[in-house]
C-alpha cells in the first residue's frame, strides 16, 4: 500500500555510487544542488548553472594585473611558445581575454563560437553579451604544458584617463565569473609601478571569497636595486592589506618571469627561489584539482542555502493584496535587518551571506510576488548532501591522488630547473662537490681531525658523548644534531672515526649556512673509505 514510501526511505538509506570524483560532483549537482538554486533564482543573483565542462575542465590559471606588468610575457615565459592572438609591449596591448588552452593545431576560436561549445567551460559567459564576446577569444596550440593546465590572460588593468572609457561589458563581474571556476588566480604587479587604480581595487574587492586561490607576484624585480626592492615589498603589502581584508599575509612571489639576463643580478638567488615556489604551486594544480571543485561545490552549496533563507524571508514579509511597492521598498532598505534573523535563527556567520549592497541593487528590479517560500525539502536533500555525499567524495579523492600521485604540469619553463647544474640548489649546501672527483669534505679535514684527536679517541674512533661535546658547540637544535648523527655516522656502529667526524662537521656547516639536510646520504658525501664496502 505504502509501496512509495519504502523506496523513498530505501533511496535516503543507499549511499550515492560513483566512478570518479569528477562523475560524483556532476550527479549531487544535478541531482541536489541544482533544484534548490532553481526553486530560488539562485542563477539570477549570484552565479549561473554549473554544466558537465565545469566539472571536467583542466585546472585553469588566471591571470591579471594592470598593463604593461608582463601578464603575456608570464605565459610566454610559461610555455616557452608564442601563442595565437599575443601582443606585448609597454602600452595596454592585450585587449582580451584569451583562453590559451591544448589544441592539436595553432589556430583561434572567437568567443561567440567559444560560447556555444559544449566541451568548454565557458558557455555561461553568453550572458555579458556581444561586447564582452568580441574582446574574448581562445588560442589553441599544442604544448606539453597546456596538456596539463589553461591558462587565461585578462585586459590589462587601465589607470587614470582611461578608466573612464567603458569597455562595455561588467569587467569586474566577468573577472568574478571566472574567479569561481579557476584553480589559482595570479594577481601581478610591476615593481616600477605599484599604484593600485580604481579599476584593480574594484577587481580585487569582487574576487572576494576566492583568497584562498590568489597568490601575488611582484614581477620586474631585477630592475630595481635591493634596498629599493625592500621599500617596493614594503609598500606593496601595505596597499593589498587596504583591500584584501584577511587576517593572513597574501603569499608574494618575487622575480622577473622572462627568459631575458637579470638587468641587476644581486638577488638572483632569491628570484630562483621564488620561481621554484611559484612553479611548484602550479604544478600541484592537476593534482589538486578534485579538491578545488569539491571545495567550490560546498561554498556554492552553502551559498544557494542563504540565499534561499533570504527570498522565503522576503516572500514571507509581502502583502498579499495591496502595499506591494512599498512593502517591498521597506524589505530592500531593511535587508540588513532580515540577514540578521537570518543569521540568529540559523545559526550562520555573517561571512556567509552575499553582498548587502550587491544583493540591495539585484532586488530592485525583481518581482517579489513570483518569489518562493520555505520549502525544507529542498533544503534537508542539500544538508544530507554536504553531510554525507560530500563526505564520501572526500575519501575518494584521496584514493584518487594516491593513484596518480606524479601528476604535475610538465614541459616549458618547468622542465628547465628539474634536472642537471641549472636545477634549483645545485651544487649547494648538500648538493655542494656533487660532481668533484675528490671527496668534497676532504680540504677541511685537517681542520676537523684537529678537534677529532683532542676528544680522547679509542681505536681510531669517539664516543657519541665524546663527540656531542663538540657538535652542541654549533647551537643548532638536539633535533637537528640528532639527524647530523644520524647521516654521519655511515657504519651504525654508534661511534665516528676521523671521516664521519669529519662529515657531521660538514654537515653542521651546511645546516649553519641556511641550508636543508638531505635525508639519506648523498653518494659524494660517503666517505672514501666507507665506499669499499658498498
Amino acid at each position: 500500500m505504502f509501496s512509495w514510501v519504502s523506496k523513498d526511505a530505501r533511496r535516503k538509506k543507499e549511499p550515492e555510487l560513483f566512478q570518479t570524483v569528477a562523475e560524483g560532483l556532476r550527479q549531487l549537482y544535478a541531482q541536489k544542488l541544482l533544484p534548490l538554486e532553481e526553486h530560488y533564482r539562485f542563477h539570477e543573483f549570484h552565479s549561473p548553472a554549473l554544466e558537465d565542462a565545469d566539472f571536467d575542465n583542466k585546472p585553469m590559471v588566471l591571470l591579471v594585473g594592470q598593463y604593461s606588468t608582463g601578464k603575456t610575457t608570464f605565459i610566454r615565459h610559461l610555455i616557452e611558445q608564442d601563442f595565437p592572438g599575443m601582443r606585448i609591449g609597454p602600452e595596454p596591448t592585450t585587449d582580451s581575454f584569451i583562453a590559451v588552452m591544448h589544441g592539436p593545431t595553432e589556430g583561434v576560436v572567437p568567443g561567440n563560437a567559444l560560447v556555444v561549445d559544449p566541451r568548454r567551460p565557458f558557455r555561461k559567459l553568453n550572458a555579458f553579451g556581444n561586447a564582452f564576446l568580441n574582446r574574448f577569444m581562445c588560442a589553441q596550440l599544442p604544448n606539453p604544458v597546456l596538456d596539463s593546465i589553461s591558462i587565461i590572460d585578462t585586459p590589462g588593468i587601465l589607470s587614470g584617463e582611461k578608466q573612464r572609457i567603458s569597455r562595455g561589458y561588467d569587467f569586474a563581474a566577468v573577472l568574478e565569473w571566472f574567479a569561481e571556476r579557476v584553480d589559482r588566480i595570479i594577481l601581478l604587479f610591476d615593481a616600477h609601478k605599484l599604484d593600485i587604480s580604481d579599476e584593480f581595487s574594484e577587481v580585487i574587492k569582487a574576487l572576494k571569497n576566492h583568497e584562498d586561490k590568489i597568490r601575488v607576484v611582484l614581477n620586474k624585480a631585477d630592475q630595481i636595486e635591493t634596498q629599493q626592492l625592500m621599500r617596493v615589498y614594503g609598500a606593496l603589502m601595505w596597499s593589498l592589506g587596504k583591500i584584501i581584508n584577511t587576517p593572513e599575509v597574501v603569499r608574494v612571489y618575487i622575480g622577473s618571469f622572462w627568459s631575458h639576463p637579470l638587468l641587476i643580478p644581486d638577488n638572483r638567488k632569491l628570484f630562483e627561489a621564488e620561481e621554484q615556489d611559484l612553479f611548484k604551486d602550479i604544478q600541484s594544480l592537476p593534482r589538486n584539482a578534485a579538491l578545488r571543485k569539491l571545495n567550490d561545490l560546498i561554498k556554492r552549496a552553502r551559498l544557494a542555502k542563504v540565499h534561499a533563507y533570504i527570498i522565503s524571508s522576503l516572500k514571507k514579509e509581502m502583502p498579499n493584496v495591496f502595499g506591494k511597492e512599498s512593502k517591498k521598498k521597506e524589505l530592500v532598505n531593511n535587508l540588513g535587518e532580515i540577514y540578521q534573523k537570518i543569521e540568529r535563527e540559523h545559526q550562520i556567520s555573517s561571512g556567509g551571506f552575499p553582498s548587502l549592497r550587491k544583493m540591495q541593487e539585484l532586488l530592485q528590479t525583481q518581482d517579489f510576488s513570483k518569489f518562493q517560500a520555505l520549502k525544507p525539502k529542498l533544503l534537508d536533500t542539500v544538508d544530507d548532501m554536504l553531510a554525507n555525499d560530500i563526505a564520501r567524495l572526500m575519501v575518494m579523492v584521496r584514493q584518487e591522488e594516491s593513484l596518480m600521485p606524479s601528476q604535475a604540469v610538465k614541459g616549458g619553463a618547468f622542465d628547465g630547473t628539474m634536472n642537471g647544474p641549472f636545477g634549483h640548489g645545485y651544487g649547494e649546501g648538500a648538493g655542494e662537490g656533487i660532481d668533484d672527483v675528490e671527496w668534497v669534505v676532504g680540504k677541511d679535514k685537517p681542520t676537523y681531525d684537529e678537534i677529532f684527536y683532542t676528544l680522547s679517541p679509542v681505536n681510531g674512533k669517539i664516543t657519541g658523548a665524546n663527540a656531542k661535546k663538540e657538535m652542541v658547540k654549533s647551537k643548532l637544535p638536539n633535533t637537528v644534531l640528532g639527524k647530523i648523527w644520524k647521516l654521519a655516522d655511515v657504519d651504525k656502529d654508534g661511534l665516528l672515526d676521523d671521516e664521519e667526524f669529519a662529515l657531521a662537521n660538514h654537515l653542521i656547516k651546511v645546516k649553519l649556512e641556511g641550508h636543508e639536510l638531505p635525508a639519506d646520504l648523498p653518494p659524494h658525501l660517503i666517505p672514501p673509505s666507507k665506499r669499499r664496502h658498498e
